[in-house]
């Protein structure tokens, strides 16, 4: 889709007239629980591709594809008469991911919480390997000498008598 401000217009517009339509005037029993999510117009205004969302089970969703299929040409016919574009656009519906994205990062979400919660847990339980603090504290003054004296390996009585 482009940046069209007319196509962007038309697209609002056939959104509105389709879920009207489907609303009041398709009577196809196959048709459940739809919302129509998004429209998107091709630049050449030839193309409207619908997005839908149905709730409900995998027959449901197929059998409201079926009914979507079968009223394209009632929902093309009323598209056209109400917009008055010279050449009407064709009508493709398209099942919207949007649910099934939306559901797969509750999903991670989910297994990320309880890994924060294992984590959380098992820090309270921790204990360190080793020291508690590993680094060498900074030298004071009065340490300087005795350090030096330590990794020389020379005592301070051996310094005073030398």
């Amino acid at each position: 889709m482009t940046d069209n401000p007319r196509a962007l217009r038309l697209a609002d517009r056939i959104k509105t007239i389709v879920a009207t339509q489907l609303d009041t005037r398709v009577k196809d029993p196959r048709l459940g629980f739809i919302t129509i999510t998004d429209c998107r117009v091709s630049g050449d205004l030839q193309h409207a591709t619908l997005f839908y969302t149905v709730f409900g089970s995998e027959e449901e969703q197929a059998g409201t594809a079926a009914a979507l299929q079968s009223a394209t040409g009632m929902l093309r016919r009323e598209v056209g008469r109400q917009t008055g574009v010279r050449l009407t656009p064709t009508l493709e519906f398209i099942p919207d991911a949007v649910p099934e994205n939306a559901r797969v990062i509750e999903d991670l979400l989910a297994e990320a919480r309880t890994r924060d919660a294992d984590l959380a847990t098992s820090r309270t339980s921790a204990t360190y390997a080793g020291e508690e603090n590993p680094y060498r504290e900074p030298r004071t003054e009065g340490d300087d000498h005795d350090d030096e004296d330590a990794r020389t390996g020379i005592d301070a009585e051996d310094d005073e008598q030398a």
